[in-house]
């Protein structure tokens, strides 16, 4: 370099302002190098898929008999205890007899008086028949008179009264001698049914009273080995459900052990609990081995459907949104909108299960579908703020915890809706609700993320079954093997996961 222009005036000036500029600009773009997200890509697979609901439930005999008493006393013998196999017939308790005893005894007293009254009615009757038939040869000879055969008659007739007065008597006399010994019978506490006791109520020298209904004594369950499990299915799920689904349980004693079973029956009797209505299921439970006790708590998973060829990426794929990007929008938001975007429910946040945006995409068929009027509108804005509190809340539980979580929100909101229905905007919310269910039959609507040219472009798909780790989807742009947008990850390495929150399905 020429010193001499480093001699002139500004020229250091100017050398400074160009290395700054230099060293601005490389700083800007090394920032902006680092701060330029990196996508983690997932390939779009082709295989078997099943969608499973899982639930609790308990392990319960399919069979369990009470046995009870139908007299009341002191428990003076026990011959069958907890875990005792039984016959039917046999004796497992007694009764103390001596009072039914001496009630027997009074019985049959009672029943050889009447005998002997009866006895003595007899005789009477035939005396005074005898006198009849005597009183009536005199008259036909004129010895006596029609008067004197009228007596005779009445006096007959009497005695024959008190014949049939005796014979009732005596036949009273039978029933309560019968009626004695049916509860000293009653006395000896015999089983039912063949199985095992797996309850007993009550102690040697006990008193029980039977006097509106029979006390339980002892619970034999009929066939042990042969059980089933009540689980409780959300009515979200319970259309899903069909007797002679395949369905797997666990216990929490044998862990890592799993059992097998089917779906029996469906009851239709609803229980309502806080709004949340659920339906009973029974699942068989094969216990030959005799592993699996009554009263066991049972977390069950039903099959609903299966594919044996799909395609289907990561739940991933279809919580993911690029920032900036709404929910139901492939449609970049402007920095300035980012708040109102959320106010009205449709940012990137809401995405996954229950997210705000298709709280949102509810709501407004709601309105436009139901055509709600202005008082019904007021009603229904308080619910939907509540449930988006809610299910953002959701996004921190634990997987299990989540799910259970969300049906309950999900049911609860179901009933408040509808409470403010008319009663012919209520049909068509019921297929609604169905609809967005995917249970009419008709796919979901979902959306994924590709990379073209270094962006994320979203593509809409139709999404199917779901297994909790993958969802069935389907589209023109999407093929074996298309790489998909699952998350973002700094150059540090880094990884972020696509969104908190549940396997992606619509909101009902």
């Amino acid at each position: 370099m020429n010193l001499s222009l480093l001699r002139r005036p500004g020229a250091v000036a100017v050398i400074v302002l160009v290395l700054a500029a230099i060293a601005g600009a490389w700083w800007w773009r090394s920032s902006a190098d680092k701060e330029a997200p990196a996508y983690r890509l997932a390939k779009v697979e082709k295989g078997p898929i099943t969608a499973t609901v899982a639930a609790s439930g308990t392990l319960n005999p399919v069979t369990s008999v009470q046995v009870g008493t139908q007299v009341s006393g002191q428990v003076k013998e026990l011959f069958a205890d907890f875990n005792s196999t039984v016959k039917q017939g046999q004796l497992i308790a007694r009764i103390d007899p001596e009072t039914f005893q001496i009630r027997v005894t009074q019985a049959q007293a009672d029943l050889e008086a009447s005998r002997a009254a009866n006895g003595r009615a007899q005789v009477a009757m035939l005396n005074a028949k005898r006198d009849l038939d005597r009183s009536r040869e005199l008259v036909e000879k004129n010895f006596a008179s029609p008067a004197d055969l009228d007596a005779k008659q009445a006096l007959f007739d009497l005695a024959l009264a008190d014949v049939k007065s005796s014979q009732a008597v005596l036949r009273q006399r039978e029933a309560a001698l019968a009626s004695a010994r049916v509860d000293l019978t009653r006395t000896e506490i015999r089983a039912p049914v063949n199985g095992v006791v797996i309850k007993r109520s009550v102690e040697l020298g006990q008193t029980v009273a039977a006097s509106l209904q029979a006390p339980e004594l002892f619970v034999i369950a009929k066939d042990l080995a042969d059980m089933q499990v009540e689980t409780s299915i959300d009515e979200a799920d319970v259309g899903r459900m069909r007797a002679g689904q395949r369905a797997s349980f666990t216990v929490d004693a044998f862990s890592g052990r799993t059992f097998n079973g089917e779906v029996k029956q469906i009851r239709k009797s609803a229980q309502t609990v806080q709004n949340v209505v659920t339906y009973t299921v029974l699942v068989s439970a094969n216990n030959e081995g005799g592993q699996l006790l009554p009263g066991m708590t049972a977390n069950v998973r039903i099959v609903t459907d299966t594919r044996d060829s799909a395609l289907k990426v990561p739940n991933a794929a279809l919580r993911f949104r690029p920032a900036g990007v709404a929910a139901n929008d492939a449609t970049p938001v402007k920095q300035g909108d980012a708040s109102k975007s959320t106010a009205d429910g449709k940012s990137s946040a809401g995405g996954g299960a229950g997210g705000s945006g298709q709280l949102q995409q509810f709501r407004d068929r709601l309105l436009a579908e139901l055509k709600l009027d202005a008082e019904q509108q007021a009603k229904l804005e308080p619910i939907f703020t509540a449930m988006r509190a809610k299910f953002a809340a959701l996004r921190d539980l634990p997987e299990e915890q989540r799910g259970k979580a969300s049906q309950a929100a999900r049911s609860e909101m179901r009933a408040k809706v509808e409470e403010i229905l008319k009663p012919e905007q209520k049909p068509r919310y019921a297929e609604l609700v169905a609809e967005l269910a995917g249970r009419s039959g008709q796919p979901t609507r979902g959306r994924v993320w590709l990379l073209e040219n270094g962006k994320p472009k979203g593509i809409d798909v139709r999404v199917g079954l779901t297994d909790g780790t993958a969802t069935e989807v389907s589209g023109e742009e999407l093929g074996e093997g298309t790489e998909v947008i699952v998350g973002t990850q700094t150059t540090g390495g880094t990884g972020t996961s696509a969104q908190k929150g549940a396997p992606p399905r619509m909101f009902f």
